[in-house]
């Protein structure tokens, strides 16, 4: 345990690392098309740059508690800062597309140690009685990273240029890596492990969780984009997959030392149901931050810049609330009642985020729903996290971490893959559905084809001319209103996922807090 001034530069130097990582996450999707023209690249080439990172996160992030004890974690973590801040600077120096999707997955991997790292560094920082307010501060950066990730992308693009959305990790990589040699420690149980010799590691479970994880996160990025089972590419890869991830859980729960100790699931029944949770979690956390920009951007008009400052005062409110929801953890509210009234808040968001879906909204109609978002969110993420981590310390703490990370992830790449897909064919099926609304022989659609065509005959241009664009706006009018009703279902199909998540928190047999958080006894 940590005292001090000491135990706060670590929280400080571990929660910046966290938050730097999430906001890479998200930090490129708005700069995407000024890459495409400084690196002559395509659409579908320049969204590697999301996906590389995404696919090496996944599969580091679970590694990171045997990583961990087998080079020592400070040096690890150390090491991971060093390497995420060379690949940002390396990420900007990029003269094309195919050396930035390759830094890229070199950032990823350094990232991917940033956050379950630095969730099992505070584990260890703070006692146990305090371990909700050490992952309340922990929740603060996973929380407001994505959410920050769009607007300082958008301000940094709108006012500079694309390379310095990798440039501004630099400074605070070269302070984390300074504070993290000089204030952080081993935990003994880390301090005192001797490292394996190259030939004992589990090559098997690497070569698996390779396999199984990062094929499974390629399809989640690139199906839409591959239409899906219809491409052969997404087909096998969709094999692996299931053929990876398969043998990587028979080989850890058999291996005699697991790359990824999964045997601690059995030993945890709290981390059981909190990997599950993590995984639904993440689904909405990232779900409603991938479906409100795509909305307010496509339908409504609004920059990047706008949406980021519509979501950010949601993710204060949710960094905010952390340190209070942790006191009425530690004050002895079970986390099984703050649970179902987080989720319950969520179904509430979504279901007026429907209502509030129309062509004519504006910034003001979505502050209230987004402030509701952030306390649902709060809600959520702590009382998961102090579930999931309850009781484990040292390497079981960090394995925890990890697994609970991944999930988190790959619950969020579920949520994005399904709700991108959703959208894109509902757009369709309901354009369709609107078509016999719309007939040339009606005669509220002539009156309007008519309005438009006077309309661009007073802009100069020939009848022609005026007509085929009259046809273009109405055509324009139809999608635009396929679309409103496409988000509006989507937003509905959220809220009811949250509602089918409360009996499984309610009808849970065992969840052990029944009283304060007090893990001394573990």
């Amino acid at each position: 345990m940590e005292t001090g001034a000491r135990k706060w530069i670590i929280v400080i130097t571990v929660v910046l690392c966290a938050l730097l990582e999430l906001i890479d996450t998200s930090i490129v999707n708005v700069a995407l098309t000024q890459m495409m023209g400084n690196l002559s690249a395509t659409l579908s080439e320049v969204s590697w740059v999301i996906a590389s990172y995404a696919i090496a996160n996944v599969i580091v992030v679970p590694m990171t508690g045997f990583l961990s004890e087998q080079f020592g974690r400070r040096n690890y973590f150390g090491f991971s800062v060093i390497l995420f801040t060379l690949a940002s600077i390396a990420c900007g120096q990029s003269t094309n597309i195919w050396e930035l999707v390759a830094f890229r997955f070199i950032q990823g991997v350094g990232g991917g140690a940033l956050m379950a790292t630095s969730q099992s560094i505070l584990i260890d920082t703070f006692p146990p009685k305090q371990l909700a307010l050490g992952q309340a501060l922990f929740g603060m950066g996973v929380i407001i990273g994505p959410t920050i990730g769009p607007t300082l992308g958008g301000f940094i693009v709108d006012n500079y240029d694309w390379p310095w959305i990798f440039y501004v990790n630099v400074p605070v990589g070269i302070l984390a890596t300074i504070f993290t040699f000089l204030f952080i420690k081993d935990p003994e149980s880390i301090a005192n492990a001797i490292p394996r010799p190259l030939r004992q590691l589990d090559w098997a479970g690497i070569f698996l969780l390779i396999l199984g994880v990062g094929s499974l996160q390629f399809v989640l990025e690139k199906g839409e984009t591959e239409d899906w089972f219809e491409s052969g590419l997404i087909v096998t890869f969709s094999v692996l997959a299931v053929i990876g991830v398969i043998g990587f859980i028979w080989r850890e729960l058999t291996a005699k030392n697991p790359i990824v100790d999964l045997r601690v699931l059995t030993r945890s029944r709290n981390l059981a149901l909190g990997a599950i949770l993590s995984f639904i979690l993440g689904f909405g956390l990232f779900a409603s931050v991938f479906i409100f920009p795509i909305f307010t951007q496509r339908i409504l008009g609004f920059t990047a810049a706008q949406t980021g400052y519509l979501l950010l005062p949601g993710a204060l409110l949710s960094g905010f609330m952390m340190p209070v929801i942790g006191k009425a953890l530690q004050a002895g509210i079970p986390q099984k009642y703050m649970l179902p009234f987080g989720f319950g808040i969520f179904f509430i968001f979504t279901f007026w985020m429907s209502q509030k879906i129309t062509g004519s909204a504006g910034e003001d109609d979505f502050y209230w729903p987004l402030m509701l978002r952030g306390l649902g969110l709060s809600l959520l993420f702590l009382p998961v996290t102090t579930m999931s981590l309850q009781g484990l310390r040292g390497k079981d703490g960090a394995q925890a971490a990890g697994l609970t990370g991944m999930l988190r992830q790959l619950g969020g790449s579920f949520g994005v893959a399904i709700v991108g897909t959703y959208l894109e064919r509902n757009i369709a099926y309901n354009r369709v559905a609107l078509l016999p609304n719309i007939s040339l022989y009606d005669p509220e659609t002539q009156q309007r084809v008519q309005a438009f065509t006077q309309n661009f005959l007073s802009k100069g241009f020939s009848l022609e001319q005026a007509k085929q664009q009259a046809y273009q706006v109405l055509d324009f009018t139809l999608m635009k209103e396929a679309s409103l009703i496409t988000y509006a279902q989507t937003f509905t199909m959220l809220g009811l996922f949250f509602l089918a998540c409360i009996p499984l928190i309610i009808f849970v047999k065992r969840v052990r807090d029944a009283g304060p958080i007090d893990l001394a006894a573990h």
